[in-house]
């Protein structure tokens, strides 16, 4: 199981997230969002991806962004079409969809074959980072052959909910608020005992 932690900007909280072995570790660049990170941290993760999270960016601020922090993934967390995704050719994607019902699994097909992986969160407020769950029994309607990540809400009472959960092309999870002290400030011993839960 692929494990993301998201919402990253703190130098010390990012060396203690990434010492629990986690695979990637998320950087917002969207300036409405209370993990924005305006200023590169002190310290940068070397032993998991870097994923820089965008919300309708231009491509050459995505481009800035990923040479400057030496990304390794591209999230794309907004209103994104088929044709920009296109456009980042030479860059692993993760294109991100807010799903409530089965409706919007609909508007996934247009992606396919573009982005490398889905990340599926909960509709709310914001793009993402909401601290809301939906149905996860909706994505048993999704029939793609793009592997997924799982997002929107998991906290750290949903390891059990995390193992039952079963589907042919979800890869891991996607974590954020529900691990927090403070916005970009993650809870280490809160994650560590969720990872051991859901890594066994």
């Amino acid at each position: 199981m692929i494990v993301k932690v998201c919402g990253m900007r703190d130098a010390e909280n990012i060396r203690a997230v990434e010492a629990l072995g986690i695979d990637m570790m998320g950087f917002i660049f969207w300036p409405k969002s209370s993990r924005y990170v305006s200023e590169r941290p002190a310290y940068l993760p070397t032993s998991c991806q870097r994923v820089g999270v965008f919300v309708d960016e231009s491509i050459d601020k995505v481009m800035q962004y990923a040479a400057a922090f030496q990304l390794d993934v591209i999230q794309l967390h907004g209103g994104e079409s088929p044709e920009y995704v296109n456009r980042l050719k030479g860059l692993k994607v993760i294109k991100a969809f807010n799903i409530a019902t089965a409706d919007d699994l609909k508007q996934v097909k247009l992606y396919e074959g573009l982005a490398d992986c889905f990340l599926f969160d909960a509709k709310g407020r914001s793009v993402g980072g909401n601290g809301t769950q939906f149905d996860w029994d909706v994505l048993q309607g999704y029939t793609g052959k793009t592997p997924f990540l799982l997002s929107g809400g998991i906290g750290p009472d949903d390891a059990g909910r995390v193992t039952d959960f079963e589907h042919p092309r979800c890869i891991g999870i996607d974590l954020n608020s529900r691990f927090e002290t403070a916005p970009g400030l993650k809870d280490v011993d809160k994650l560590k005992a969720f990872l051991e839960k859901v890594k066994r």
